[in-house]
């Protein structure tokens, strides 16, 4: 008798489990228990016992035929992948946000019409140490959030401080490495701050961060109790296509708390992981309120024109008696992680991935950080980060597709769908809702090669931050702090420098630190050349330009303006070329 057909359709398919419930799901495998799980090799082969060997004999060498042994060895060998160069040592948790006053008006964004509500995965962080390190070093704090939205994932990569060290981007490497282990030593700057304060007082437009770092805002009591801060200026575009510069506040709701420098020693090495996970254990979900600062492109120009405040500038800050906080929302953390490495290791966020009607600014080390982000998620976990579950845009209310196919991880390959533009099979595509030629500014010129230069206006935050927020108890912390910090910088004039950077600041903060160092300072920065920057300063023209650069040339590119906007800038392209 002739064996009866067999059709396709009765052949069992490779996407189809046994038990019928087809591709292994992730959330499925998440929240499987060990009980209703098999023990078997990478391949689904079943292995009777996890500790068993095969060797030739009761006392001989291992046999290389045991695949679960090298498959056990080999996993194991390979089981980091590199950590983050910054950002290294940090937590996090799920929750949701939602949108409490709207801002339609100011953004298209759907995330901020009335009461929308989104699932986000927020990321904690220390930005130098590595992955061991403790929770309480003195350091800033590292704030990100990935918003789940219907229009694809937005993050928000903020820090706890509203400024930072630096606003020139190419800087941005070389001042990590001074946070890193001297390449000699290999101490930290616990143990040897030389290097550290070497950069700083090279590089005197990071005395607004100084300041921050030194002081109470150092060392925060846990991620629970400090804020957030975009630092960075971004623009929000409504329907209209009108557009405003803005930042992003997140104000805890426990309000801020900081631990002491000498009560930091109190505290295990995994405080603020610790404080963070069994506070939302218990049901007490920790939030924080979303607010934005914002000003129009007239008032960017006059900004700089008249207070000189540069809305490109990291360094600097928006007063918020001019531009007051506005809220628009508040976020939770109600749920832990159940595995650390694919939900708070693998997650990667970038200040590039953005929604219509958000936009980056000019800002120079914004740009840099829209490129190198993304970048390093690349390069760490793989081409196809954005395939992981914890990354993948999973609340559009579209099915997304694009023609980036193959290469390591390639989970979701995008099946037989053309991997180029078909018209055979066209993908479809959304109608634009950003006109970006009028969103951004009209920048004409010749390429420059562009530093920025320290001056005067650069000590006016800091010095409101040390005369008027700082009580006299957060003063005497600020110079214990510094002081013995400095105590472990073995070059005197790297102290000297530092303390002529802070003289320009405030004489009383100066002359505090000289007593308590032991080391006369300069009487300011007027008489120095730094390697970082240029000196608008000084009078003496042969200190004027970093590191030696000819002075003449470098004032050809050094504008008045330091970078900022100016007046006239934001005018459309054909009113400028009109003009």
């Amino acid at each position: 008798m002739a064996p009866s057909a067999t059709t396709q359709e009765d052949a069992p398919k490779w996407s189809t489990r046994a038990n019928g419930t087809g591709e292994r799901d992730y959330t499925t495998d998440r929240n499987t228990p060990s009980q209703n799980t098999t023990y078997t090799t990478s391949n689904g082969n079943p292995v009777p016992h996890p500790y068993e060997s095969q060797r030739a004999g009761d006392n001989g060498p291992l046999l290389l035929q045991d695949f679960h042994l090298i498959d056990l060895l080999s996993h194991f060998d390979r089981e980091r992948i590199p950590e983050r160069v910054v950002h290294a040592k940090g937590g996090g948790a799920h929750g949701f946000y939602r949108t409490t006053d709207s801002m339609e008006d100011l953004c298209m964004a759907d995330i901020f019409k009335q009461d929308k509500k989104v699932p986000i995965t927020v990321r904690f962080s220390t930005v130098g140490g590595e992955s061991g390190s403790h929770d309480c070093a003195r350091d800033p704090r590292g704030f990100s959030v990935k918003f789940r939205t219907e229009e694809g994932n937005w993050d928000m990569v903020a820090n706890n401080t509203p400024v930072f060290f630096l606003r020139d981007a190419a800087k941005f490497p070389h001042f990590i490495h001074t946070q890193k282990r001297d390449p000699s030593t290999h101490l930290t700057h616990a143990d040897d701050s030389t290097m550290f304060w070497d950069y700083l007082s090279q590089n005197p437009e990071s005395v607004h961060q100084v300041m921050v770092l030194m002081g109470d805002r150092g060392i925060p009591d846990g991620w629970r109790k400090m804020h957030g801060y975009s630092g960075h200026s971004f623009k929000l575009v409504n329907k209209n296509g009108e557009w405003v510069y803005a930042q992003m506040h997140m104000k805890s709701k426990l309000g801020f708390e900081f631990i002491t420098q000498e009560d930091s020693a109190n505290y295990g090495p995994d405080y603020s992981q610790k404080d963070l996970y069994h506070a939302i254990e218990k049901g007490d979900f920790p939030g924080w309120d979303v607010y934005w600062q914002t000003m129009t492109p007239k008032e960017a120009e006059e900004l700089w024109e008249k207070q000189k405040i540069n809305v490109f500038d990291l360094t600097h800050v928006w007063p918020q008696k001019q531009f007051p906080l506005r809220k628009c929302g508040e976020f939770f953390l109600t749920e832990n992680v159940q595995n650390y490495f694919a939900e708070i290791e693998q997650v990667a966020f970038s200040p590039s991935h953005l929604l219509p009607g958000i936009e980056p600014s000019a800002d120079p080390v914004l740009q840099s950080r829209l490129f190198s982000y993304a970048d390093t998620h690349r390069h760490r976990v793989g081409a196809n980060y954005q395939q992981l579950p914890i990354n993948a845009p999973t609340q559009t209310a579209y099915q997304p597709a694009n023609f980036q196919r193959d290469g390591p991880m390639a989970y979701h390959n995008q099946g037989s769908r053309p991997n180029y533009l078909s018209s055979i099979q066209p993908i479809s595509f959304q109608p634009r809702k950003v006109d970006q030629d009028k969103t951004h500014g009209h920048f004409v010129g010749q390429a420059v090669s562009f530093l920025s230069e320290i001056r005067p206006e650069d000590f006016n935050a800091p010095r409101t931050l040390w005369e008027k927020v700082f009580d006299e108890d957060a003063k005497q912390r600020f110079i214990t702090n510094v002081s013995g910090h400095m105590a472990n910088c073995h070059k005197e004039e790297i102290i000297k420098r530092q303390i002529g950077i802070f003289r320009e600041v405030s004489d009383d903060l100066a002359t505090r630190l000289e007593k308590a160092t032991g080391v006369k300072g300069y009487q300011g920065i007027a008489g120095l050349r730094f390697n970082g920057t240029h000196n608008g300063m000084t009078k003496d023209n042969s200190l004027y330009g970093a590191n030696g650069i000819d002075v003449d040339a470098s004032k050809k590119h050094v504008q008045d303006n330091n970078g900022a906007p100016t007046i006239g800038q934001h005018q459309p392209a054909a009113v400028r070329s009109a003009a």
